[in-house]
């Protein structure tokens, strides 16, 4: 063991959990080093090439996963700066409501240990790292702000601002999405239309490693070691403390030993990393006393929509502009239980839509379909289920079962945002459901809590087993609420490493 191998800090996973918590401790006493699996991504041209994205699969990892008999490789990407290189810029807030308990078509969805405003100041610092661009005052469910967006909003491009208008027209509130993209007077984004689902060759889009990772690393007490793969954490003889992460560097074992560790390696892969760590003292994985680890996964229920017109042509660069959240909490005449959130995805092309629409399909109507469609997201809340599981097969691999919850709610918002679409000019809308083929919003599986026997961790992410084991990813979630997770995994981050860096590591 050299002195290199030694840490006050080791954070697991340089996403968002982990780069957040990374930018807190940049520029302390303390010696932090980052670990993450999966390499720098290469800045090339295939970056921009849909063919290279969804085709060819050249950025997604080759593992493959099970869910009982069925193998399948899951929509897994391991770099610096982790899911955020290929997510669609979303920064949404959780509503002020997400964070009580909630009555669903399917069950009641879980109050968190914190309130909204308890991550507010939080949310808007994150907003500020990752440079969010949004206009306030507009959405229905808005939760209180304590400042403006410091940007303003990308504008419609002409498609979209018709659709807006006609939105408005039917008695909706259509607001512009947050979104973490540098554009304007001086930004970097070019509207290249590869946003969603691409990484950035032009440093435009506001991920993990750009705006959080990156800054860290300027400073000389935070260093990030890429291509290591934790294998597993090891305790001392009394179980209580983390003493050491087992790594695997470029084929070669080793031990980083540190003071404090922060996990964050996202929900499934937490998990299974707590679970690979079992010993004789906590046969069930490490922060398991509680059972819940590895469970209440959760994943959004999400379907894709194209809306066509038989004549109009999208031309449309940049369309992740326009969200609705007037069925958020109930139905369009107030009434029932919670439908979700619509938003627009970023352009369908041909080579997308070879996966999603059927193999005999002709390249030519692939295309037509490409150039005369709206690009939706219908997404509804997945409630917790106990028996919703990430474990860990013989093999090392990974075993996911998910119990979908909230179906009904789903389906209905599906056929609800169907019609509203249709009469925004728009006579035909095709549905595409997501599969869990597509983890991409993850989280639950080592849920934070008040009470150590119903909950892995506290309310600032520490494992109520371990003195010195913080998880800070989306596993903590204790329900997923019905919007992009990203900047609600950054606020908890910055807290937490607020809290790090002021009360524990002095």
């Amino acid at each position: 063991m050299t002195t290199r191998d030694v840490y006050d800090v080791v954070i697991i996973g340089s996403g968002v959990g982990g780069g957040a918590v990374a930018r807190q401790l940049a520029g302390t006493a303390a010696r932090v080093l980052i670990l993450e699996r999966g390499p720098v991504l290469p800045r090339e041209p295939e970056n921009w090439s849909p063919e290279s994205v969804f085709v060819d699969l050249r950025y997604r990892s080759a593992e493959t996963w099970t869910s009982g008999e069925r193998r399948f490789r899951p929509g897994q990407y391991y770099f610096v700066g982790g899911h955020t290189k290929f997510y669609g810029t979303a920064m949404f807030r959780f509503r002020e409501q997400d964070f009580g308990a909630l009555e669903h078509e399917d069950g009641v969805s879980p109050a968190w240990p914190i309130s909204y405003g308890d991550l507010e100041p939080w949310y808007a610092q994150a907003e500020h790292l990752f440079g969010v661009r949004g206009q306030a005052g507009l959405d229905p469910t808005e939760p209180p702000r304590g400042a403006p967006y410091e940007h303003a909003p990308i504008p419609h491009e002409p498609v979209l601002a018709d659709i807006a208008r006609r939105l408005e027209a039917q008695g909706l509130k259509p607001f512009p999405m947050p979104a973490a993209v540098d554009f304007g007077p001086g930004g970097r984004c070019q509207r290249c239309g590869t946003c969603d689902a691409f990484p950035c060759r032009i440093d435009a889009k506001g991920d993990a490693e750009t705006c959080l990772v990156r800054p860290a690393l300027l400073q000389p007490n935070v260093q990030l070691t890429s291509e290591a793969y934790v294998d597993r954490l090891i305790t001392d003889d009394t179980g209580r403390r983390i003493v050491a992460a087992e790594i695997i560097e470029r084929g070669v074992k080793r031990r980083i030993r540190g003071g404090l560790f922060v996990l964050s390696a996202g929900a499934v892969n937490s998990a299974a990393l707590l679970q690979r760590s079992a010993t004789a003292r906590h046969p069930r994985g490490l922060a398991n006393s509680s059972d819940v680890v590895g469970r209440h996964f959760m994943n959004h229920n999400c379907t894709g929509l194209m809306a066509l017109h038989p004549v109009k042509r999208n031309h449309t660069r940049f369309p992740k502009t326009l969200s609705i959240n007037d069925c958020y909490f109930s139905d369009l005449e107030g009434k029932g239980p919670p439908l979700g959130n619509l938003q627009l995805l970023g352009k369908l092309s041909e080579p997308i839509l070879r996966g999603a629409m059927p193999a005999w399909t002709p390249r030519v109507l692939r295309q037509w379909v490409a150039e005369h469609s709206v690009d939706w997201y219908v997404m509804s809340e997945d409630l917790p289920h106990r028996d919703s599981t990430v474990r860990v097969n013989t093999d090392g691999t990974i075993d996911l079962r998910w119990h979908r919850t909230n179906m009904g709610a789903h389906r209905k918002w599906v056929r609800t945002a169907s019609r509203i679409i249709q009469r925004t000019g728009y006579p035909i809308v095709l549905a595409k459901p997501f599969t869990m083929d597509t983890p991409s919003h993850q989280c639950g599986t080592v849920r934070f809590g008040n009470d150590p026997a119903t909950s892995a961790l506290d309310p600032l992410c520490k494992a109520w087993d371990h003195e010195n084991l913080y998880v800070v990813d989306a596993s903590f979630f204790p329900s997923s609420a019905a919007v992009n997770p990203a900047l609600t995994i950054a606020a908890q981050a910055l807290r937490v490493g607020h809290h790090l860096r002021t009360e524990v590591l002095q």
